[in-house]
């Protein structure tokens, strides 16, 4: 079971975007990466495209964040924790927080 999905909070832990918050836009499994919401922002240099009438610029846009370098952090308890995983009694698999042992899932 991941320890990040879709849509999470999570806390940048180590590097130049240290101790900023965001939510999780895209988690990206063969980089094992996640592109988080207005973090880590990277400059392209963009050509104009041709017949597509498209501009070229400089445009701003996330790039993707290892997933070593973030930290879940619980809705109940707002504190960037580690996760577990439980087998609940119908078979399903949920995470929860290990510092206020909350469900985070469904």
């Amino acid at each position: 079971m991941p320890k990040i999905k879709k849509n999470d909070k999570v806390r940048v832990i180590s590097g130049k975007e240290k101790g900023r918050q965001g939510k999780v836009l895209k988690v990206l499994r063969d980089k094992d990466a996640a592109l988080v919401e207005r973090l880590n922002f990277v400059k392209r240099h963009t050509r104009a495209g041709g017949q597509v009438g498209k501009q070229g610029g400089i445009v701003e846009k996330e790039a993707p964040i290892k997933l070593s370098k973030l930290m879940l952090v619980c809705p109940k308890c707002s504190k960037p924790t580690r996760t577990g995983t439980r087998v609940l009694d119908d078979g399903d698999r949920v995470r929860y927080c290990r510092k206020c042992d909350e469900q985070l899932d469904g």
